[in-house]
């Protein structure tokens, strides 16, 4: 879909979604008809601001402190939405309880004054979430494995926006206080123009690891020309794996580390992924893969101990999370999928639209690989 038509999409949706809210909640609110009119402004102005962060994403530059105003309105309107669905439910709910007039009244404005309370609470909780990254540890028994390795795995980092060369420059410093073996990039890394992410780009040269950061495309890489930004991971020292494995460690005691395109090459009909390339020429040794989306899993029928995948953000706003595992058999964390693998899932520790997030933390995964 062209970009501007993906606009136009976009903001046809978050404008049925002010309807509802100003029809099924803002009318039924026992408040004056004053109160319910500055609501609807305050809806309006938020689509505006929606509008405005479109803009800025994709088509114009703003200040990054304007971007952070116009990136919030896109995260409350969905958890307005969500109030909103639970108010509409539990009002008609509250209509049909065989309650005297009075109770029915206290009963509603109480109702009126949670909703209205959760919506403002939820979406401030949800801002401040995103300002944390979390430390997420987790350790991983191989079969065959014959040594430890500790793997630092960043995914969905999404640099465009609010995501910027200061907000890489910290992540990699926390990442080098972890000492690891080597770190790998499961997709989504850039979500703009390559020229404007260079700068963000660049402190990624920085990362320290005994055996290097691998990186592998994610879907969103395929929106702002793939080449372009395979060639400028390349050009700051990191290893794309495309379609392809590498020998992590020394003879006898190491892993291969595979990684494959993303499935959303299917769709565009380039960077397909190829997990039969992908595990060519691999040795007899232990094998990681590196996919974006835990979907690819169903691909995988032997040949790989473990995958690591990203994609999902953990839901991100909680709500989302039901809407993803949908599409997704995994949203984030260890799982076993079958005898012989098992499939981590990094919640992203960067996000994509609002900078919001509720019940889905950011994270950097620590994974320790360890012998069974």
């Amino acid at each position: 879909m062209k970009p501007i038509l993906f606009t136009l999409a976009l903001l046809g949706v978050f404008s049925l979604l002010n309807m509802y809210i100003s029809k099924r909640l803002i009318t039924h609110l026992d408040i004056t008809l004053k109160h319910k009119h500055y609501l609807r402004i305050f809806l309006v102005l938020n689509l505006i601001g929606i509008l405005f962060y479109v803009l800025g994403r994709y088509y114009i530059n703003i200040p990054n402190w304007l971007y952070f105003l116009f990136s919030l309105p896109v995260g409350v309107l969905f958890l307005l939405f969500c109030t909103t669905v639970i108010y509409d439910i539990s009002r008609v709910l509250l209509h049909h309880t065989p309650l005297s007039p009075k109770r029915r009244k206290f009963f509603k404005r109480s109702l009126d004054a949670s909703s209205l309370l959760a919506a403002s609470s939820l979406s401030a909780k949800a801002i401040y979430n995103a300002r944390t990254i979390e430390l997420e540890k987790v350790e991983i028994k191989i079969k065959k494995l014959n040594k430890e390795y500790k793997i630092i795995q960043l995914s969905d980092i999404h640099i465009g926006g609010l995501i910027d060369k200061n907000f890489i420059n910290i992540l990699v410093k926390r990442v080098n206080a972890t000492n690891p073996d080597l770190v790998v990039i499961t997709g989504d890394l850039v979500d703009i123009e390559i020229s404007k992410a260079q700068a963000a780009m660049d402190e990624l040269k920085k990362l320290d690891s005994k055996y290097g950061t691998f990186f592998i495309v994610g879907n969103h890489e395929y929106f702002h020309n793939i080449e372009k930004i395979i060639q400028s991971v390349k050009s700051i020292g990191i290893r794309v794996l495309e379609n392809e494995n590498v020998y992590i460690g020394k003879e006898n005691e190491g892993f291969n580390l595979a990684g494959v395109y993303d499935v959303f090459g299917y769709r565009s009909l380039t960077f397909i992924p190829d997990l039969e390339s992908a595990l060519k020429g691999k040795k007899d040794a232990p094998t990681v893969l590196l996919a974006h989306q835990p979907k690819y899993i169903d691909e995988v029928q032997e040949g790989v101990d473990l995958m690591l995948s990203g994609h999902t953000h953990g839901g991100q706003l909680y709500p989302f999370r039901f809407l993803v595992k949908v599409v997704q058999p995994y949203i984030s964390g260890l799982h076993q999928h079958n005898e012989n693998l098992q499939i981590y899932v990094n919640k992203g520790t960067g996000f994509w639209g609002p900078p919001m997030r509720l019940g889905a933390s950011a994270e950097i995964s620590e994974i320790r690989l360890l012998p069974s």
